[in-house]
């Protein structure tokens, strides 16, 4: 893979996150503490980003910094558990207090049962 196809492939997939939670490039920014231009040059492929900004950057997509690196009709694909725990994370963000705290407990429970089995 040439150096340009990496740098695009990473671009294109943080453009596809960052869309899929309704964030422009400049709230992207804002949450990550980059300059709006900064996130569209990344996402044309057009900067060789540092390891710590994809990382600020995968923090303020709140996913894994693993998941920059999965892109669409490639070899490396998000594992399917990977995925189940990013539908978990996302019910609970849509979840109260009380429920979260209820959830909490409940996989404590069941994950304490089947580490003794």
């Amino acid at each position: 893979m040439k150096d340009k196809e990496i740098l695009k492939l990473v671009g294109i997939r943080i453009r596809a996150l960052r869309k899929e939670r309704g964030l422009s490039q400049e709230a992207l920014g804002e949450k990550g503490g980059f300059h709006f231009s900064y996130i569209g040059q990344i996402e044309r492929g057009e900067k060789n980003v540092s390891l710590l900004n994809l990382y600020k950057i995968a923090e303020s997509l709140d996913v894994n910094l693993i998941q920059l690196f999965a892109y669409l009709d490639e070899e490396f694909m998000v594992t399917p558990a990977e995925r189940d725990i990013q539908d978990i994370v996302g019910l609970l963000r849509e979840a109260n207090d009380e429920k979260i705290r209820l959830a909490k407990n409940v996989l404590r429970e069941i994950l304490r049962g089947s580490a003794s089995t």
